[in-house]
């Protein structure tokens, strides 16, 4: 039996969807977050060391990382290759975007999120402005020029086609649906229609909608 180590409000919302999707028997254990710190519990880093999330056990098995696990699932439980190419550019540009999620985009906007988290913790009111004028300044000079053209690269993309590599679902979508989720929450995606359409689409998805029932409302940190 597959178990999904949740962590609530985490990545692990994809692999949920993406059992949904293969129509997989599991069963997933909760973890809260530290109300502190954010940060996975104790208890977690005894199936991971790291103590995050995602994780899941497959018999005997652990697998962690986002992407390791969609590999591992896809080997695994998807012989005919449902959702994922299975050779030429198609087969490239799924793993191009399958490692783009974490590898690019992700990154840069984890530290959006805390630059624009810094002003607003507790900190002497004199403080504040110095706060705030840095992290606008390493937003504006270093992080938003860094994500601005990999969200035109994203928005060109989704324009030629329904889905990142053409016009069925493939788990590059699933992983990809966290960091632009993510995105929304940072940004106006006004000048990015196409993105803001796959959001939509992708909520849409029945699968993607059992794996929400299931795993609980969450929020992209």
């Amino acid at each position: 039996m597959i178990t999904v180590h949740h962590l609530e409000n985490s990545r692990s919302q994809r692999i949920l969807w993406l059992l949904e999707e293969l129509g997989l028997d599991y069963e997933i254990v909760e973890y809260k977050r530290d109300p502190d710190t954010a940060a996975g519990p104790e208890s977690l880093k005894k199936i991971h060391p790291l103590g995050k999330s995602p994780v899941i056990t497959d018999g005997d098995l652990t697998v962690a990382e986002s992407g390791a696990i969609i590999e591992y699932l896809l080997d695994r439980y998807d012989p005919v290759n449902r959702l994922k190419p299975t050779d030429g550019q198609a087969l490239l540009d799924y793993r191009y975007w399958l490692h783009f999620a974490e590898g690019s985009l992700m990154p840069l906007l984890v530290m959006k999120l805390v630059m624009m988290k810094v002003p607003k913790n507790p900190m002497p009111f004199f403080v504040k402005p110095v706060a705030k004028a840095l992290t606008d300044k390493v937003q504006e000079k270093f992080i938003m020029p860094r994500i601005q053209p990999q969200m035109l690269f994203i928005e060109k993309t989704l324009g030629e086609h329904t889905w990142f590599v053409g016009e069925e679902l493939t788990a590059a979508d699933i992983q990809m649906s966290f960091p632009l989720q993510a995105s929304s929450t940072r940004m106006s995606l006004e000048d990015f229609p196409n993105i803001a359409r796959f959001i939509k689409q992708i909520e849409a998805v029945p699968s993607y909608q059992r794996a929400l029932a299931k795993g609980g409302a969450f929020t992209t940190l």
